[in-house]
């Protein structure tokens, strides 16, 4: 008996093999496809059709890619040829809110939004705040250990994870982490899983560390810059002087011509680059006074806001960053991040590849932790030579300054070629040991994080994804 007949037996009225129904599963939010429609899609409801699926793929050695809503931007969550896609968007409960333990219990399929729309009656949020917050799951965040606006002050989410319920590729069932704040035996099995980008188990129940909701007068800087070098060295000051806001966000001059003309507001006029700072909390108005006086000693014209409208405005310019860029074209939207006193030296190189390449690299920046989204526009549906040779060069310098490969995207099929350039030899081949432990099969995510290229430490080498030309012609599409 075939793999789909046996899953559709198994879990009858969940298991759905129409093509255009598997094309979705082809993509995500990257762009990047891939080859071929995958062998059917299983919509999970509860942790018996995970472990369901799981066994069944064990036992006839399919790959299985587990998937959220897709907002992913390191093709991490795609699914091809010979391919399960596990689908968890159904399983959205959210199963227990304890404030007085200051966690909740959720299934992975519920939306950040959604959920801390529901917290919030209860006094509490739940601080990982990526840009898809509204449209992404909290399984696919803990997956890829999303980031976002706020990661400076409120951490990433990995900082906000206590326990998790994990289905192993042969479908056991394990619990990791603890419901206590504290918790030491053994070793940490769930801060592993925490960026593990579903090739180690999949992600089946969540136990989150909550926060009370922040309470004070919310105050909101915009600052134009003659340069983004200034924008960035003002950034540098507001964390060495010890001040931690909420938001700090720099878009370059690329960007910003982009967003005064997607939103009709002449934005450019004003300046090379914008600068956002939100202060929250009850030291607000003394933090935010600092921060402007930082501003304005490095040249740059601020206005400061504590009216919630005006401060929507504000916000709103680097909201409408990706948006803008978006309306230009194709991009290949990267993801990389350095200590923050460093930032100018990867804007001053972004600007030297563009002269280099003959290549536009619109720059945004989570400019509070030192992450910086490059996005390297090109025309046509296959990513040019020049761009991978740019952004290689850029991951490399970035590597030279003590930074990182990805600050919240992850590695997916993006970069995975590059991972034995910040890891090492010694450290790649440990993980590739550690995915082993788990998943002796190589049947989760396969092809992901890992270049398939290379043999995984049992000796099974990926057949189901190309090696380095296939990554360097991936199909995209106009989007983020």
């Amino acid at each position: 008996m075939d793999v789909v007949t046996q899953l559709t037996e198994a879990l009858p009225g969940k298991v759905e093999t129409a093509p255009a129904t598997l094309e979705h599963y082809r993509r995500d939010r990257s762009g990047h496809v891939a080859d071929g429609l995958p062998l059917a899609l299983v919509r999970a409801a509860s942790i018996d059709d995970v472990r369901i699926t799981c066994r069944i793929a064990s036992a006839t050695g399919t790959p299985i890619v587990s998937r959220g809503a897709g907002t992913g931007l390191a093709g991490g969550g795609i699914a091809g040829a010979g391919e399960i896609i596990l689908s968890t968007e159904g399983m959205t409960r959210i199963l227990e809110i304890s404030p007085a333990n200051q966690y909740a219990v959720v299934e992975p399929g519920i939306l950040n939004g959604d959920l801390n729309r529901e917290l919030r009656q209860h006094g509490l949020w739940w601080p990982p705040d990526p840009a898809s917050k509204d449209i992404s799951t909290v399984g696919g965040n803990i997956a890829m250990n999303a980031g976002g606006l706020l990661c400076a002050k409120y951490g990433v989410t990995r900082e906000a994870v206590l326990a998790l319920k994990v289905v192993l590729a042969d479908g056991r069932l394990i619990s990791v982490g603890h419901k206590s704040v504290k918790g030491v035996t053994g070793y940490d099995l769930c801060a592993l899983m925490i960026g593990s980008e579903g090739t180690l188990g999949v992600i089946v129940e969540c136990t989150l560390k909550l926060r009370p909701v922040v309470t004070g007068t919310v105050v909101t800087i915009g600052a134009f810059f003659d340069s983004v070098d200034l924008a960035a060295t003002a950034a540098a000051r507001i964390t060495a002087a010890g001040l931690q806001p909420a938001i700090m966000e720099i878009l370059d001059q690329r960007t910003l011509d982009c967003v005064s003309r997607f939103t009709g507001n002449d934005l450019i006029s004003r300046g090379n680059s914008y600068f956002l700072v939100q202060c929250d909390g009850h030291a607000s108005a003394q933090e935010s006074s600092a921060v402007l006086g930082i501003i304005t000693d490095a040249g740059g014209t601020a206005e400061e806001t504590t009216d919630p409208i005006e401060s929507e405005r504000l916000v709103d310019v680097r909201r409408q960053g990706f948006p803008a860029l978006e309306a230009m074209g194709t991009m290949l939207v990267e993801d990389v991040a350095v200590p923050r006193d460093r930032m100018s030296a990867v804007f001053r190189k972004i600007t030297e590849l563009e002269g280099k390449y003959a290549i536009t690299i619109p720059t945004a920046c989570h400019a509070g932790d030192g992450n910086l989204h490059p996005c390297f526009v090109f025309h046509g549906d296959t990513v040019p030579e020049e761009v991978w040779h740019a952004a290689e060069e850029l991951f490399t310098f970035v590597l030279t300054l003590g930074g990182t490969l990805s600050g919240e995207h992850g590695i997916g099929v993006l970069k995975r070629r590059w991972l034995r350039d910040e890891l090492g030899d010694d450290q790649l081949e440990i993980q590739k040991q550690i995915k082993a432990v788990f998943d002796p099969q190589n049947i989760l995510n396969p092809g992901k994080v890992f270049d398939p290229a290379m043999p995984v430490a049992n000796g099974v080498v990926d057949a189901t994804v190309g090696g380095l030309r296939r990554e360097q012609t991936l199909s995209r599409h106009a989007r983020l």
